[in-house]
């Protein structure tokens, strides 16, 4: 697959002719990182915009006990990373990435980005509509360690990323909620027994979304 059909893999990227297209190639490579690997560490200082073309990257940090704290998934046809501003030069690192699948990387000199696109006011709307989301992803996760209590944790986590519930194991799950896998357990009994979820073979179906999400709707959201 040519570098332009990659970067064609990226919505971010829909709306750039065929000449732009290859100016963005021009400026960019491509890698394939395996299942386990580093991506960079927090504070580490990066040079590239970075995409996730395809596979999984886990993010998190590390609390000063050695404990790693999840905070959240990026999944292929994303933006991998953390910008705070379009000024700089250099792209600062404020967490850990983690393989956890097989995955493909578009790197993307940043400077060069910079000059020959949010210079002319290109990409600049689609970076800060990324920019927002992130936002909001920050403001899901502070309501995850702060707010939410051990129900609503695992009523966030259903109904926005079922598909990764049911892909982990529940002691991963425990894990990624900071709840311990008994009251996981719990709570998946409460919530089949008023018929919101429904677990079958170990796969959880949501049967009623609208009480679902009435159960964390409302608090810091």
């Amino acid at each position: 697959m040519t570098l332009q059909k990659i970067i064609r893999k990226i919505s971010f990227f829909n709306n750039l002719n065929d000449e732009q297209i290859n100016i963005i190639a021009s400026i960019s490579t491509v890698s394939k990182q395996p299942n386990k690997s580093i991506l960079y560490y927090e504070s580490d200082i990066s040079k590239n915009l970075l995409f996730l073309v395809e596979g999984l990257i886990k993010i998190y940090k590390v609390d000063k006990f050695n404990n790693e704290i999840f905070l959240y998934h990026i999944y292929k046809n994303s933006m991998i990373s953390e910008l705070t501003s379009t000024n700089n030069k250099e792209i600062y690192c404020f967490s850990n990435a983690e393989f956890i699948e097989n995955s493909i990387v578009l790197s993307i000199n940043f400077e060069k980005f910079q000059e020959y696109f949010l210079s002319k006011n290109i990409l600049t709307m689609e970076l800060l509509e990324i920019l927002l989301n992130k936002t909001h992803q920050l403001q899901c996760i502070v309501n995850r360690e702060l707010v939410f209590d051990a129900t609503a944790k695992v009523a966030f986590m259903l109904s926005q990323d079922l598909e990764m519930f049911n892909k982990l194991k529940r002691q991963e799950v425990s894990f990624m909620l900071h709840i311990q896998p008994e009251t996981l357990s719990r709570v998946l009994k409460r919530l089949s027994r008023n018929e919101i979820i429904q677990v079958d073979a170990g796969t959880v179906k949501i049967t009623n979304n609208e009480a679902l999400v009435s159960i964390f709707r409302g608090i810091g959201i």
